[in-house]
């Protein structure tokens, strides 16, 4: 989404501004992930191209033992880097999916909640991480202020002299301590909304 796409939404410009520079690191361009899938198809059948034509040659070499140790070592280095290029293809699914579970569960810094996550108990199946909802709502009771809370909880707004709002400027409301701020918005969710 693009803080113009936000702003529209009726969020104020300095949280657009939030969102764009925290979530721009995980956004990929549909043409980015269309040329790199376009590669690993290509690398794909470069593979499959290259095994072919080493069978075709081991065939080829039939009588002679030096070429044909040779083929077999090549062949066996193909396999290996193609099981490490799967392997390195896995992971990066698993990081990927893994990172936007974080951002979904809505975890304030994905880092710090993935590095109390026992990883190696989360497994991959298709798109679905199994393993990591159980461990997100251990995380939710234990460390609860690593989570953006799920709604605003209030009670009535601040009354004045006649059971009239008070009136707060944006400079007298950065002026008080955060603790006062948070119980005024904690009283008066559209504080914020008010002092644009």
């Amino acid at each position: 989404m693009t803080k113009e796409e936000l702003l529209a939404l009726g969020i104020n410009e300095e949280t657009a501004q939030t969102i764009v520079d925290n979530y721009a690191a995980s956004y990929v361009e549909k043409s980015v992930l269309e040329a790199e899938q376009s590669k690993v198809t290509d690398l794909t059948q470069q593979l499959t191209d290259r095994d072919t034509q080493l069978t075709e040659l081991q065939n080829q070499a039939a009588g002679n033992t030096d070429l044909q140790a040779q083929i077999t070592a090549l062949q066996e280095q193909n396999a290996n880097e193609k099981a490490s290029y799967e392997q390195t293809l896995k992971q990066k699914d698993y990081d990927y999916a893994l990172s936007n579970a974080l951002r979904d569960a809505k975890a304030k810094n994905p880092k710090a909640v993935q590095a109390l996550l026992n990883t190696e108990a989360i497994t991959l199946d298709g798109d679905k991480l199994i393993g990591l909802s159980e461990q997100l709502e251990t995380l939710r009771k234990s460390d609860d202020y690593l989570f953006v809370p799920d709604g605003l909880k209030g009670g009535t707004p601040p009354l004045g002299s006649g059971g009239q709002s008070q009136t707060l400027t944006k400079a007298e409301f950065a002026k008080k301590s955060y603790e006062t701020r948070m119980d005024l918005i904690s009283k008066n969710p559209n504080l914020l909304q008010e002092l644009k």
